[in-house]
């Protein structure tokens, strides 16, 4: 009976001690997790940011290439008034006759498009 008890007893102590194998294993097992995480915070964190600054970066460039197409469109504008003083000053008659004209179809337009409602 005497080595049935001790038996058990031995038994006892391999569970108990099986069992505090396994509390130490869990606790290994959570600080790696909780490590793995603030690793991949981290990344995740460093991501973010790094695409923030290319945002920043291509919404300058945009600013940039819009800036110069309003440059671009100034100049052709500046070239089109010059253009059209050019012609009145060589033509006068003619370009009071084209503005006439002008007002005129855009005066029976405007007419037109009041009576329709």
């Amino acid at each position: 009976m005497s080595t049935m008890k001790e038996n058990l007893s031995d038994a006892g102590g391999h569970l108990k001690q099986a069992a505090v194998h396994a509390g130490d294993s869990m606790k290994s097992a959570a600080s790696a997790a909780g490590d793995e995480l603030k690793l991949g915070r981290a990344n995740m964190k460093s991501e973010l940011a790094d695409g923030a600054l290319s945002g920043i970066a291509a919404a300058e460039q945009m600013g940039t290439a819009a800036k110069e197409q309003m440059d671009v469109l100034m100049d052709k504008g500046r070239d089109m008034v010059d253009s059209a003083a050019e012609l009145i000053r060589e033509r006068p008659l003619t370009a009071f006759g084209i503005a006439f004209a002008t007002g005129w179809v855009i005066s029976k337009l405007a007419r037109s498009g009041n009576s329709d409602k």
